[in-house]
């Protein structure tokens, strides 16, 4: 009878625990001023700031520090600098910064929460001319203001404390493992669903990008390129590391003449630059 009551009593702790964490997770509710959606979102902006500025030195080593090339260097900042200043990127509250990483063999950029955005010099000897560059840096800029990492922070905060949930209600003492067991199904689950929300995050990038770089004066179709470019690097050989993290929605050139249509119902007009060869 013992054991009855406390199965019951971890039940009810359980169901507190859910309880308590969905009233987190839907009271973090905030409309981003860039976008106007409503996201639920686990830190302020000065905090997503704090967090790229410090987890900046550790990423920059994972891909053998920062390219030496003066030149190279900045090249990319003043694009970067471009996309924001002339765009809407300019007015939100986040600290935007442009590097290269040396290195020569991984293809990929990113952005930390708040601002720094990374491109190896392996995908920079791909590009072509400054739009495709504007193009890349513009997606990850709208994964910043997107605020898709505070967004991604709230949902691995409320799956967290289900699975913890999940190991108490199934915590047995007879069979100690199967807590642990349940607890690790529910987190595969909740990665699943991450992987979902992430591709959602790649068309609203993509369709952030197309605004971005159109507001710089660059040419959004540069942008099309760009992922012919990803598909051609990807025959003969691994698929470039920019594929593998940031998943594919599916027909994503097509998503993107949608984004550039829905920008420019008339027309791409031919005031737009490609910026400077690289080749």
């Amino acid at each position: 009878m013992g054991r009855v009551k406390l199965k019951r009593s971890r039940l009810v702790i359980a169901l507190v625990m859910v309880l308590v964490a969905f009233a987190s997770y839907y009271g973090m509710r905030e409309v981003n001023p860039i976008t106007g959606e409503k996201q639920r979102v686990a830190m302020s902006p000065a905090q997503e700031v704090a967090m790229g500025l410090q987890a900046s030195p550790e990423m920059a080593d994972q891909f053998g520090g920062l390219h030496p090339d003066p030149n190279l260097q900045n090249e990319v900042h003043e694009v970067g600098g471009r996309l924001v200043q002339k765009s809407v990127a300019g007015s939100s509250p986040y600290r935007f910064s442009f590097k290269v990483l040396a290195d020569p063999e991984t293809i990929n950029a990113f952005a930390l929460p708040g601002g720094p955005v990374f491109i190896t010099a392996a995908l920079v000897s791909r590009l072509e001319n400054e739009s495709q560059l504007a193009g890349v840096l513009g997606h990850e800029i709208g994964h910043v203001i997107a605020r898709h990492s505070a967004e991604h922070m709230a949902k691995s905060q409320l799956a967290q404390l289900l699975v913890g949930a999940v190991g108490v209600a199934a915590t047995d003492e007879e069979h100690p493992g199967r807590g642990q067991q349940a607890a690790a199904a529910a987190a595969f689950v909740s990665q699943m669903v991450s992987l979902r929300y992430g591709r959602q995050d790649e068309l609203e990038a993509d369709s952030l990008g197309v605004r971005l770089m159109s507001e710089a004066g660059y040419d959004p179709r540069s942008l099309l390129s760009v992922m012919r470019i990803l598909a051609e690097s990807s025959k003969g050989g691994r698929q470039p590391e920019f594929l593998s993290s940031h998943p594919d929605p599916g027909n994503r050139e097509e998503r993107i003449k949608e984004a550039i249509s829905q920008q420019f119902p008339q027309g791409v007009p031919a005031g737009l630059t490609l910026g400077q060869s690289f080749r």
